[in-house]
């Protein structure tokens, strides 16, 4: 712990890059997957490509994927941009799977009740089904969140910043303070953006705070379909 006080700017300066080596791909993966997602939602066979793809991606290895990237995209090899890429890719490829899975969740009775409003198939996927679907989604988003922070962490390894320099340089110097003190950083950063994440849940969720009864979940959910329905 001293070495954290002791070393605040170092860890703090480095805890930034952290949050934009890791950040920037969730962002980018988003934009991506969710689109997406919605595109194969309701063809089987395009959502079984979709995850034999996905999961192909994801069983590259990281560390070989951030060699690799650099002659591929043409950028030097300790380019911060070879580990956002690399990110957004293993981001997408674990969140495209997800959007169809937490469209499926949504209760049907919500479906039949946009239906009998008269939504058109696009508006109900928009307007009622994606957005119910967004407590499954931040579960998602959570995992795939807390993955990409450890994941910039083993990219230290080949010279990327972020806290997982502290492990390579107390390393390197025999200075087990050093690697104790990257290890609680990247603990504590983990765990401030995933509470981060269930705040921003919670507010683009408000319904789901109306009551734990399934009676009034169900009605709330009637009355966002009703309340969203065009004029």
């Amino acid at each position: 712990m001293n070495y954290l006080f002791d070393h605040f700017s170092k860890v703090w300066e480095l805890t930034l890059e952290h949050i934009k080596l890791s950040m920037i791909p969730l962002a980018v993966a988003l934009v991506i997957a969710i689109p997406l997602g919605l595109l194969v939602y309701r063809s089987r066979p395009a959502r079984r490509v979709t995850i034999v793809i996905g999961s192909i991606i994801f069983t590259i290895p990281s560390i070989a994927l951030f060699i690799v990237l650099p002659s591929l995209i043409n950028t030097r090899i300790l380019s911060d941009v070879n580990v956002m890429v690399a990110l957004a890719l293993y981001s997408t490829a674990l969140l495209v799977r997800s959007v169809p899975e937490a469209l499926d969740a949504v209760p049907p009775a919500a479906v039949d009740a946009a239906k009998a409003i008269g939504y058109k198939p696009w508006q109900r996927v928009l307007k009622v089904e994606l957005p119910l679907s967004i407590p499954v989604l931040i579960a998602t988003i959570r995992v795939v969140s807390v993955t990409n922070i450890s994941m910039v962490s083993v990219g230290a390894v080949i010279g990327f910043g972020g806290l997982g320099r502290l492990f390579t340089e107390g390393y390197s110097r025999n200075y087990t303070d050093e690697i104790v003190a990257g290890i609680i950083a990247v603990v504590v950063l983990a765990l401030v953006i995933d509470l981060v994440l269930v705040v921003i849940g919670r507010v683009l969720t408000p319904w789901a705070r109306v009551g734990r009864g399934p009676g009034r979940l169900a009605r709330s959910r009637m009355n966002l379909a009703k309340e969203a329905a065009p004029a």
